[in-house]
C-alpha cells in the first residue's frame, strides 16, 4: 500500500514538474525585430452590437503599419445593429472592409470566416472573436513567429478578472487549461487552441480544405483545424510574449458557463486518440487524488494524497499564472482547483447527455 501511494505521488510530482519546466522553454522571440509580414485579420460577428465598437477601437490601436494589414469584418446574419455599427465605425478607414454572409446566401461562423478568408488579400490570417480585445503588439508578435517559418500559431487568451464566483471559476479553468495546452505544445503535442487568438498561413488553410473537415461539432473550429494541421505535420508554434494577449469577458451566469463548457468538451471527443489518452490519464489521476480521502477507511495513509496534490497544484499555478495574466492567492488556488477538478465530471456529462445550443 505504501508503495502504491508513493508511486502515485511521484507520478503526480513528475508530471507537474514537466508542466513547470516545459513552460520555461517557450520561445517568446526577440522584441528587437521590426520586420512586418502582411496579415489579414478576419472576424465573424453575429448580434455583437454591444461589443463591436470596443473591438474596432482596439484594432485601430494595433502597433503595426496600416498598409501591412487589413481587417475583414464579416456580419453573420445579425438581427441587431451589428452591421450598421461596423459601417459607422470603419467608413473612413482604408484597411477595414465589411462583408455579409446574408448577401452570399450563407450563415454560420464557419461560413462567415471562410468568406472573409476567401476575400483576404494577404498570405497570413489572424482570427479572433467580436467580443475580444487584442493587445497592441498582437500583430507584431505573430509576424515575428511567421517569419521563423511557423505555419500555424496560437496565443494566450485570458479572461478579464473580476470578483464574482462565475468569473473566478472561468478564469481559473482558463488558466489550468492554458498551462496544460501550452506545456503540451512546447513538447510537440499541440491539441487545442483558442479561436480568440489563432493564426495561420492562407496556403495552409487552403491545403487543409479550410473548415470542411472541422464539422464534427457545432463549434470547435479552432481545435479541429489544429487537429487537421497536426495530422498533416504542419509546423505549429505558440505566441506567448507580453503584448500579444487577446482578452475577453467571461460568461455572466453559471447556466451560460455550463453551456459554453459543454460545447468545448464535446469538441474534445473528436481530438486525436493520442491526445485523448494523455488528457484522459491526466484528468483521471487528478480525480483519483481528489477522491482519495474516501479510501482512508482502507488505510489512513491515503489521506496524504489530496494534500500532496493541492501542494503541487499551488506550486504549478503560482509559478506560471503571471505568464497568463492571472494572480490567484494560495487560498483561491486550493478551493478553485477542487472545483475545477469536480466540474470536469459535470462538463463530461453535460456534453454527453444535454443538447448543445449555439447562437
Amino acid at each position: 500500500m505504501i508503495i502504491l501511494i508513493s508511486l502515485s505521488i511521484t507520478i503526480l510530482i513528475l508530471i507537474n514538474l514537466l508542466l513547470i519546466f516545459s513552460l520555461m522553454r517557450l520561445n517568446i522571440g526577440s522584441k528587437n525585430e521590426r520586420n512586418e509580414v502582411n496579415i489579414s485579420i478576419v472576424i465573424a460577428a453575429k448580434n455583437e452590437g454591444k461589443n463591436i465598437n470596443e473591438l474596432i477601437h482596439h484594432l485601430k490601436k494595433l502597433d503595426y503599419s496600416p498598409e501591412m494589414y487589413e481587417v475583414i469584418l464579416v456580419d453573420d446574419c445579425s438581427t441587431d445593429d451589428t452591421l450598421s455599427k461596423m459601417k459607422e465605425q470603419t467608413e473612413s478607414i482604408n484597411n477595414f472592409s465589411i462583408l455579409s454572409t446574408k448577401t452570399q446566401g450563407a450563415s454560420g461562423k464557419r461560413e462567415a470566416l471562410s468568406l472573409g478568408i476567401h476575400y483576404s488579400k494577404y498570405p497570413y490570417i489572424l482570427i479572433t472573436d467580436a467580443d475580444c480585445r487584442p493587445e497592441k503588439s498582437w500583430l507584431r508578435s505573430y509576424s515575428r513567429k511567421f517569419e521563423q517559418g511557423y505555419e500555424m500559431l496560437f496565443g494566450i487568451a485570458p479572461f478579464y478578472s473580476k470578483k464574482n464566483l462565475v468569473n473566478k471559476v472561468s478564469c481559473f479553468e482558463n488558466l489550468r487549461s492554458s498551462i496544460l495546452s501550452f506545456s503540451m505544445a512546447s513538447i510537440g503535442l499541440p491539441y487545442t487552441a483558442s479561436a480568440r487568438n489563432i493564426g495561420f498561413s492562407k496556403n495552409v488553410f487552403e491545403s487543409l480544405g479550410g473548415y470542411s473537415k472541422t464539422k464534427d461539432t457545432t463549434s470547435g473550429d479552432d481545435d479541429l483545424l489544429l487537429r487537421e494541421a497536426v495530422k498533416n505535420k504542419i509546423k505549429i508554434g505558440v505566441v506567448t510574449e507580453p503584448g500579444s494577449f487577446v482578452y475577453s469577458e467571461t460568461k455572466k451566469t453559471f447556466s451560460e458557463y455550463f453551456q459554453q463548457k459543454a460545447r468545448h468538451t464535446q469538441t474534445s471527443f473528436h481530438y486525436l486518440k493520442k491526445h485523448q489518452l494523455i488528457l484522459g490519464f491526466w484528468h483521471f489521476l487528478n480525480l483519483a487524488f481528489i477522491f482519495s480521502p474516501l479510501l482512508m477507511i482502507i488505510n489512513p495513509l491515503f489521506g496524504i494524497l489530496l494534500p500532496a496534490k493541492l501542494l503541487t497544484d499551488v506550486s504549478v499555478v503560482k509559478s506560471n499564472q503571471k505568464k497568463f495574466s492571472y494572480d490567484f492567492s494560495i487560498v483561491e488556488v486550493i478551493y478553485l482547483q477542487i472545483i475545477y477538478d469536480l466540474l470536469l465530471i459535470i462538463h463530461l456529462l453535460n456534453a454527453r447527455f444535454t443538447e448543445i445550443k449555439w447562437k
